[in-house]
């Protein structure tokens, strides 16, 4: 019968679905989180590009395992076709051909786009543990009374930082941006911040500051249902590496180096919180980020 001839072949793929199989079986234990042992979540600075991190490395590692065997699948196909056939059909092995070069084109593609963002993560994660331990020196309980949050989530995005201070609260963004080369082969590290964009030497950017302006709208209107008084809220968008040239922006967000970043935050004092609504504040954003966490950890990882 002739469709047995296109079935039996089927056999000399088993073996590599098998193998497709433990690859599968091995991701799993790479995604697996982890769960703190205390009632607290597991939040540090970039702890959501963390997360992207380990997706893509999770991404990379499947095509480059998956990538060779189905690459190889219909040339392994078309050689178990020959011991079936009388006959060889050079459109047919043309075909097996070029589905494999598409099939190594794509896979390599796939690849290229990983190392890509895992480059990009990389940097953004970098700038965000540089950010964060400047925070940190804000955390002094006996001397100032600053509480310092990271990756914040909210109801669509996460916010990088909350700061709350006895004189309002500050969202911080950070964007990690590779300094520009000159023609002259030399580094070009100035930003010129504008009302709607930010001019980078060689491109211009919008999304950082309506990012950060998105960020203090939610965490102003949230605050204020929940506290029920308005509280002071303040963006700052962090660029580590760049010179700032703020004599074109509009003030509303701070846009900043992150250099001497804790000094630059209790020096500003957009408002006054009582003692009550900054204590109710921490409290607040402490109980979302647990909620939060806990209802990520209950979702099986995919």
């Amino acid at each position: 019968m002739v469709w047995l001839e296109y079935l039996l072949p089927l056999i000399f793929l088993f073996p590599m679905a098998a193998m497709g199989g433990i690859v599968i079986a091995l991701r799993s234990l790479h995604d697996a989180r982890v769960e703190s042992p205390f009632n607290a979540p597991l939040r540090e600075p970039g702890q959501a590009l963390r997360y992207r991190l380990d997706q893509a490395f999770s991404s990379l590692f499947l095509n480059g395992a998956l990538g060779p065997i189905i690459s190889l699948a219909p040339l392994v196909y078309g050689m178990g076709r020959m011991l079936f056939v009388s006959r060889q059909e050079w459109v047919e092995w043309a075909l097996y051909g070029l589905l494999s070069t598409l099939l190594v084109l794509t896979f390599s593609l796939l690849l290229v786009r990983d190392y890509q963002r895992i480059r990009r993560l990389k940097l953004g994660l970098a700038c965000e543990l540089a950010v964060g331990q400047e925070l940190e020196r804000l955390i002094r309980p006996e001397a100032h009374p600053y509480y310092v949050f990271h990756d914040v989530p909210t109801d669509s995005f996460t916010i990088d930082h909350v700061v709350v201070t006895p004189h309002g609260v500050f969202v911080l963004e950070t964007r990690a941006r590779a300094l520009a080369i000159g023609s002259d082969g030399r580094e070009l590290n100035k930003v010129v911040v504008e009302r709607e964009r930010l001019r980078f030497p060689h491109w211009n950017e919008r999304r950082p500051l309506h990012k950060t302006r998105q960020a203090v709208s939610w965490l102003n209107q949230w605050l204020e249902r929940r506290c029920g008084v308005p509280v002071p809220v303040s963006g700052v968008l962090v660029l580590p590496g760049w010179e700032i040239d703020t004599t074109e922006s509009t003030g509303d967000v701070l846009v900043v180096s992150g250099e001497q970043l804790s000094r630059q935050l209790t020096d500003l004092k957009p408002g006054t919180l009582s003692d009550p609504i900054h204590d109710k504040i921490i409290y607040l954003l402490m109980e979302r980020a647990r909620l939060v966490e806990l209802s990520h950890l209950r979702q099986p990882s995919v």
